[in-house]
Formats: C-alpha cells, sequence, structure tokens
C-alpha cells in the first residue's frame, strides 16, 4: 500500500458574511446564543440552528446542547448567505475563498453539461452561485467526477487558478482517496493495481497488465470492513486515469457495485458504489497544505457489515 502522506487538515468552512464571536466561560451552544443575540426572539435563535446557519470553530452545529469550551468560535452566517447556498440542489459547499470552491457531489450530478444544455449540473449552479454576488463572475473547471460518482471536487474562480491547478495538477495533489463499495469479499488487508489503460472508440476503459501503449495506472487499495458478499475498500490513486478505479477492481474480479459497465451484476444502493472521500493539495495561492473531506454514505458500511 502507497505511504499516506503528512497532511493538514482544513477544517474551515464559508467565511462568507459569517459574524464570530469568542467563548469565554463554559456553557452550551443554544445558551450562548441567546446571550449573544439580542436583537432576535428565543425561537429566531433556534431557526438559526436548524437551517444550518451556526458554525463553531468552522463546522456547521445544529444542536441546541452542543458543550462549548472557552476560546472557541461561534460563526453565525448571514440569512442572505444561506439562502443562496440552500438553493444547490445536490451539491453541499465545503469551502470557498477568493481561488476555489470546494464541493461534495451528490451521485446523479454531472459535473458539467454534456447533451443536455439547461441540465442542472455543478458547474452551472455554482455559475448561478457566484453571480448572485457579481454578475462578472465566473466558475472554471478543475476535475471532473462522473455522474454516479459522488464527492469531493474542487472548481477554480479565475481561469488562472485553473490553468495554474491543471498545469500542476500531479506536483500539487498529495492525496486523492475514494471509498469503494465491490461485489464479494476480498481476502487482502491492502494491495496495489497497476496495469496500462487504453479507450475504445465506444469509450470504455480497456486494461492490460503489459505496456502497450496505453496509460500507466497505479491504483493502491486498502480493506475496511467486508462479509461474503461485498468488500469496502479505501482506494488511493497514484495516477488519475479515466475511470481507473472501476477498471482496475474489474481486473481483480471485484468491480465497483452498480457499475455494469465494468463488470456489476448487482446494484445493492441503486447507484454507483464509488465516492471521493478526501482530496488533499498544495493551495494555488498560499501554496499551502490543504485537505477537504466528504464522509462516504452510511449505506456503504452498512451493506459490507
Amino acid at each position: 500500500m502507497a505511504t499516506i502522506k503528512k497532511r493538514r487538515k482544513d477544517n474551515s468552512s464559508l467565511k462568507k458574511d459569517i459574524t464570530s464571536y469568542t467563548v469565554e466561560e463554559p456553557t452550551e451552544l443554544l445558551a450562548f446564543l441567546l446571550q449573544t443575540i439580542t436583537n432576535k426572539s428565543r425561537n429566531s435563535v433556534k431557526s438559526l440552528l436548524t437551517r444550518g446557519q451556526v458554525h463553531v470553530d468552522g463546522e456547521i452545529i445544529t444542536q441546541h446542547n452542543h458543550p462549548l469550551k472557552p476560546g472557541q468560535k461561534v460563526g453565525i452566517q448571514s440569512n442572505r448567505e444561506s439562502i443562496k447556498q440552500t438553493a444547490l440542489i445536490g451539491i453541499t459547499l465545503l469551502h470557498e475563498d477568493d481561488d476555489i470552491i470546494v464541493i461534495n457531489k451528490d451521485a446523479g450530478v454531472l459535473s458539467v453539461a454534456a447533451n443536455q444544455p439547461e441540465e442542472m449540473t455543478a458547474y452551472r449552479q455554482l455559475t448561478q452561485y457566484v453571480k448572485e454576488e457579481n454578475r462578472k463572475k465566473r466558475i472554471f473547471i478543475v476535475h471532473r467526477l462522473d455522474r454516479d460518482t459522488s464527492g469531493v471536487m474542487v472548481f477554480a474562480k479565475t481561469e488562472e487558478v485553473k490553468n495554474s491547478l491543471q498545469t500542476n495538477w500531479k506536483e500539487i495533489v498529495e492525496e486523492r482517496i475514494y471509498i469503494a463499495l465491490v461485489e464479494g469479499e476480498i481476502p487482502e488487508k491492502e494491495a496495489t493495481i497497476s496495469s496500462w489503460l487504453t479507450e475504445s472508440k465506444s469509450m470504455k476503459v480497456y486494461s492490460s497488465p503489459v505496456d502497450n501503449g496505453g496509460k500507466h495506472a497505479v491504483t493502491h487499495y486498502k480493506k475496511i470492513q467486508g462479509n461474503e458478499h461485498y468488500s469496502l475498500l479505501e482506494v488511493e490513486l497514484e495516477t488519475g486515469r479515466k475511470n481507473q478505479i472501476r477498471v482496475h477492481l474489474q481486473d481483480i474480479d471485484h468491480p465497483v457495485v452498480g457499475d455494469k459497465k465494468y463488470g456489476s451484476v448487482t446494484n445493492p444502493l441503486n447507484r454507483l458504489g464509488l465516492h471521493a472521500s478526501t482530496l488533499a493539495f498544495l493551495h494555488p495561492r498560499t501554496n499551502e497544505l490543504v485537505q477537504y473531506h466528504a464522509p462516504a454514505p452510511s449505506t456503504f458500511y452498512s451493506k459490507s457489515k
């Protein structure tokens, strides 16, 4: 298994239109908010929690009795920004700054438009999102996830940042980790798959154990848990080829569930069993190592217990 590189966690949430307060003594969240926000009724303050407008140290918290410790930062997001975000369908904002937007994309949502230009793709929604603030703003595509793959994606907010990320992608990306639910019981705790991938005219990717002029691809995986029917894997990409994980798991006779194109005969999730859980890379402006994470759906775990 490939060595997992050290990374710096980035637990920051969106920083736009957030008013921050510092906790000075132990208390619970609702009590703190009622003491701090004196111009709203108790029900209005509760609604801030329900709508996910309250952040503690950058994490959205909705529990009224969430314990607070001195020194923690409580942020309250404005109604305008909250309404703008909740208008997004099938995508959740994980982080936004002047250079990038990071999202968690649901399965079934296209990254960018294909044959249906009016479809509410991630790209189209984020374009509308930034134009709410400034009509001249744009969004730029850095990389893609398949429609039926969920998880972490990053978009650039300027063409300069997009070009920087794409040109240096191999050098700046420290980690790309997926969670995959696959058919059958995998005996190995961890292993590496290596092959050469070529794409046919019908847009299907084929794998060869020897160099046939295709693109070399390397995939590492660790088994998280499993039963006689399914195994749950943590998959780390050493290379980033089209359909790499799906093809490589077919190679070892354990295709991703729901992936009929690459050998699956079951679909217990009613979707593709592949989720991009972690992306860590050097920020294009600060050059600091940042990491964004979106947990895999709970059904991935329940099906493989």
